[in-house]
């Protein structure tokens, strides 16, 4: 039997607004929503049931593929990066740009004390990270995106997303 766990945490307006599903013993699998405020420094909170999921005190953090911050636990970012490197070649240029533009951005980043990572300005700029941002847990990695930025996103992809359902939905029964 599957047990739901929520946990609700909005610390920009300091009340409820968004729901993390966990499972007890579910280390390694990450997911929910999060409403958190950047400070001047460019630290941003990372959520206490992913810092539960990430072993140790240190994340990878890199530009993902839409306007947003891919975070990996090290042991993924090393299976993710592993198997990007381990299929490429440095004389394909559609394998140079992948790298450039993942695999390069990427830095290690520690956790400190009080939970928080420091967002590079490299990263910020090309997330367009400014003070409210979204953290979403998506089963192995987390996205970091602004707010603004994210909910432009879910507007302009709502048909997409509807077809997608539609279409996965004939082959999930519940």
């Amino acid at each position: 039997m599957v047990e739901d766990h929520r946990m609700v945490e909005d610390h920009r307006m300091g009340g409820p607004s968004e729901t993390d599903f966990r499972v007890p013993g579910a280390r390694g699998v990450i997911s929910g929503e999060y409403r958190y405020a950047m400070d001047e420094k460019g630290r941003l909170m990372v959520p206490a049931p992913i810092r539960r999921s990430i072993a140790g005190n240190l994340v990878v953090l890199t530009r993902a593929i839409d306007r947003c911050l891919w975070l990996f636990a090290p042991e993924e970012w090393k299976a993710v990066s592993g198997k990007l490197t381990g299929s490429s070649s440095l004389f394909l240029a559609r394998d140079r740009m992948l790298g450039r533009r993942f695999l390069a951005p990427a830095q290690e980043i520690e956790i400190d004390r009080s939970g928080r990572i420091a967002i590079p300005p490299t990263l910020r700029d090309y997330a367009g990270l400014h003070k409210d941002c979204i953290v979403l847990g998506i089963n192995s990695y987390v996205e970091v995106w602004d707010e603004e930025v994210y909910r432009a996103y879910e507007l302009e992809t709502d048909d997409q997303y509807k077809e997608a359902a539609e279409e996965i939905g004939g082959s999930i029964t519940l």
